[in-house]
């Protein structure tokens, strides 16, 4: 951890530091340092992490950190190692979600739980459903585009379960997701996306980005 502070502690601008901020609202510190620079720097770091079992503790010290570059290297760790994530690791990953959040670090977080949802079917019914009705709107966020790489593998029945009990939230971001999952299943399957649509009450915000491909 103590190499990650030097190597993120000496490339940290203040001028970036100030707007990157208020881009996130100012609900985080930064030190300023850009993606493109940042997995740059931190390169070598993760790839020394990689061998052997997923350094939980690692990931938990990072999200522990008042700046946010810490919680994107972790995840970008954690984004290399999900083949080895265990079918347990999804209440880690729940805490995660639950863990200052933000679309930032969820929408990082989300692909990874769709992953692990692959690889352990069981899960979706066992641990993501229960998401659908919690009161964290991040959680519900989450259950909504898990599934954004599936493609034809969506599981339609899921969806429609996850967007049908969060259509009257009035949360920007549980519409948002609702949204945006739909455009990206559009591009593959039009017609279900129009009838769905169609046939639910969804949000000004949430018709109009998952009509965009149709």
């Amino acid at each position: 951890m103590e190499r990650l502070t030097e190597i993120l502690s000496a490339n940290k601008n203040e001028d970036n530091a100030y707007y990157m901020s208020k881009y996130m609202k100012f609900k985080f510190s930064y030190l300023g340092i850009k993606t493109p620079e940042r997995r740059a720097l931190t390169k070598e770091y993760v790839k020394d992490l990689l061998d052997g079992e997923v350094k939980w503790d690692f990931i938990t010290w990072c999200f522990q950190q008042e700046e946010r570059e810490y919680q994107y290297v972790a995840l970008n760790y954690l984004d290399k190692v999900k083949d080895k994530l265990e079918k347990s690791d999804i209440s880690k990953l729940e805490s995660l979600i639950l863990t200052k959040s933000w679309w930032d670090t969820v929408d990082s977080i989300a692909p990874i739980v769709g992953f692990l949802a692959r690889k352990y079917p069981q899960i979706k019914n066992a641990k993501i459903k229960e998401w659908v009705h919690s009161e964290s709107i991040w959680l519900i966020r989450a259950s909504i585009i898990f599934q954004l790489k599936y493609k034809e593998e969506t599981d339609y029945d899921f969806l429609s379960y996850a967007i049908k009990n969060n259509l009257n939230t009035g949360e920007f971001f549980i519409d948002k997701a609702i949204g945006w999952q739909l455009r990206e299943l559009s591009k593959i399957n039009k017609n279900w996306v129009k009838v769905f649509i169609d046939e639910n009450q969804l949000s000004k915000l949430s018709i109009r980005e998952g009509s965009k491909y149709i």
